[in-house]
């Protein structure tokens, strides 16, 4: 089995992506001649040949000095012309198994995710039976799934007496951390400080609440979502809603949180992002998720829609009162233009945030307003870079620092040796193009069209092959569009 001829045969270019590399368990494989971003802002290195046994890097070797590896190893898939990086970590996920009363079937999520490169989400606040079964299948290998951090929701307000039962219940039953929303001051004080007598990580949605992220300094909130909390804590006084404001109703809600940061005081913001930065505070901006504010016709129009839209995805954006985030019934262009200089000014605060030593994340919220799982994090990738940091920053923030905060940063994040063997193959790249992680039929159509898609995501040194797994969620896409025509977005 360790002939020349067998290694010959056993030798898979990424370009030719042969498929019977996916899905399969093995001791132990080579990745050859691949040029390696490491993770950590450095620049690339390589080409090297990267050396995978028992799902852990065990070697890194200079293509050219491999020559005693490549024979001793068997399995081989050569890497040649391509860039490997870690595995992307998105850091704001929920799963879904039904939208808008349409059934949507686990692996549609699962498999876009992975030939998204992302092999670690952190689910924050979906059904808890469900998560934890799908933690423990995916560590297991029973399902084709990015690993899972399961973090159970809490919102709204509670007794002491309430959240600690509920608290208690999740720790025992396996959660990882817990997320946060919506609760006034005295709730979320009392939540934060049971959540750290159990050593449960926080990730907080604050919401117009009557607390901001000061709060969340004291409280040793883990992660912020979006950026709900941060300028709030920068107001002098409170926002200028008009009298007609209503919070429940979520077109004003969206259009008012439009005009926002310029409501801020940029002292009283300066002070708060140290602040944040002194408190271990991290911020996942979830960038994505808000586009359709500022461009709503691209929003609508994204090129993945028509092969890979799910009907009840595509039902459930429709605007809709009873859909959360579906608000575009009275959308105008002011409002656009508000959430345009909302961007810059929200995009100015992060890189001082960063600038003072502040660990930022990447996060998507996929399944509401326009944004579809996996697609919606390679386009967060690039809202980040949009928002000035280097694309060797934005790899980092989706690797490095999402590992870091999820405690996991001497085992995830990085394409270093004892790490686990979660990486994403890219047929060009990206550190000179962001959009080369798109599917070749999605790519731009400019540039050197040989180049372009992920090729492989491994997650635990286990190879998924990302052409394979679109093409089996365009035909989940295509028969449940036969029993659910909707017709909407597009037609």
């Amino acid at each position: 089995m360790k002939t020349g001829f067998w290694v010959l045969l056993m030798w898979v270019a990424v370009a030719g992506a042969n498929e019977r590399f996916h899905n399969q368990a093995m001791d132990q494989w080579l990745i050859t001649n691949a040029m390696v971003v490491v993770g950590v802002g450095t620049p690339a290195e390589g080409p090297y040949d990267i050396h995978i046994k028992d799902g852990v890097i065990e070697r890194l070797s200079p293509a050219r000095e491999a020559s005693e590896l490549r024979q001793a190893v068997a399995e081989q898939l050569d890497a040649k012309g391509s860039y490997v990086v870690p595995g992307f970590i998105n850091m704001h996920a929920h799963t879904m198994t039904s939208r808008a009363g349409i059934d949507m079937p686990q692996l549609y999520q699962h498999y876009l995710w992975l030939a998204s490169g992302i092999t670690s989400i952190r689910d924050l606040g979906s059904q808890l039976e469900t998560t934890l079964q799908h933690k423990k299948d995916s560590a297991a290998h029973k399902i084709i799934a990015p690993r899972v951090f399961v973090y159970p929701g809490i919102w709204g307000n509670h007794s002491e007496a309430d959240l600690k039962k509920t608290i208690s219940d999740y720790k025992k039953q396996g959660a990882d951390g817990l997320k946060f929303g919506m609760m006034d001051k005295q709730t979320f004080q009392a939540a934060s400080a049971i959540a750290n007598e159990h050593g449960l990580k926080v990730a907080n949605h604050v919401g117009v609440e009557d607390m901001d992220a000061w709060d969340n300094m004291a409280a040793g909130t883990t992660t912020i979502e979006h950026w709900y909390g941060v300028p709030d804590a920068a107001l002098r006084g409170v926002q200028n809603f008009p009298p007609d404001m209503n919070y429940s109703n979520e077109l004003h809600r969206f259009r008012y949180a439009g005009r926002l940061w310029r409501e801020a005081d940029f002292d009283q913001l300066d002070a708060v992002l140290q602040g944040l930065v002194d408190a271990g505070v991290a911020w996942d901006p979830t960038l994505v998720i808000y586009e359709a504010s500022r461009d709503l016709q691209r929003a609508i129009s994204s090129p993945w829609f028509k092969d890979y839209l799910h009907p009840g995805l595509e039902k459930f954006f429709q605007p809709n009162a009873d859909s959360h985030g579906s608000f575009f019934w009275g959308w105008t262009t002011t409002d656009e233009i508000h959430w345009k200089n909302n961007y810059q000014i929200w995009f100015s605060a992060l890189r001082d945030f960063a600038d003072k030593g502040g660990i930022i994340t990447t996060g998507e919220d996929g399944g509401y307003i326009y944004q579809l799982f996996g697609f919606g994090y390679l386009r967060e990738l690039q809202l980040h870079q949009e928002a000035g940091f280097h694309p060797l920053e934005v790899l980092k923030h989706a690797t490095v620092n999402s590992a870091t905060v999820l405690g996991q940063g001497k085992h995830l994040g990085q394409v270093r040796i004892g790490y686990a063997a979660d990486l994403v193959i890219v047929n060009g790249n990206p550190m000179a193009d962001l959009s080369v992680l798109w599917p070749r039929n999605i790519k731009p159509l400019t540039g050197d069209e040989s180049t372009g898609g992920i090729a492989w995501t491994i997650k635990d040194g286990r190879p998924y092959h990302a052409p394979t797994l679109l093409k089996a969620v365009r035909d989940m896409v295509r028969a449940s569009r036969q029993d659910n025509p909707i017709n909407y977005l597009l037609d």
